[in-house]
């Protein structure tokens, strides 16, 4: 694959200083910040703490089958790694079962979807590019069903999200 010049290339300084104290630690113990039914959510790494360059959630399921069906985005690039368990991704084409150290990358416009069907836990780490507000988007989940159908299609067309019919 071939690229042009300028995605070849490192981008020019963001940092100019002589370097500065500013990492960030989270222990793998921290509490997830959101945990509903069969879910918890680790906000790793938002678009508000990246300056909007990348969001990072670790998506830990439990053995019950979960998780959205096809759909895709038209303003932002999804990536999965797969830690722990299995779990089906959807391709475009085909749900595909993949496990630890797996790794699937759904540039804008990639239809996509994920599912544990394994019956048993199981873990990923989910990147976003650019950092996209999503924490308001998994977080406003839980209320679809007391949403109308008008209130839904916001919701969605709000968090860039396009459904597909299941296959």
């Amino acid at each position: 694959m071939s690229f042009p010049d300028d995605l070849t290339r490192y981008p020019g300084p963001v940092y100019l200083g002589d370097g500065e104290i500013s990492a960030t630690y989270r222990p793998a113990t921290q509490a997830p910040e959101l945990t509903r039914s069969n879910v918890s959510v680790h906000y790793l790494a938002t678009g508000r703490t990246t300056g909007g360059k990348f969001g990072l959630y670790r998506w830990e399921m439990g053995p019950g089958r979960g998780g959205p069906g096809p759909h895709f985005h038209r303003t932002l690039s999804e990536s999965f790694y797969v830690l722990s368990g299995s779990v089906r991704i959807y391709d475009g084409k085909n749900w595909v079962d993949t496990g630890p150290g797996d790794w699937v990358h759904v540039p804008e416009g990639g239809v996509h979807g994920f599912r544990n069907e394994s019956g048993a836990p199981a873990s990923m780490l989910i990147h976003f590019s650019p950092g996209a507000p999503r924490e308001a988007y998994f977080e406003g989940i839980a209320n679809l069903a007391e949403m109308t159908e008008e209130e839904r299609a916001a919701f969605y067309l709000e968090h860039d999200n396009i459904w597909l019919p299941d296959t």
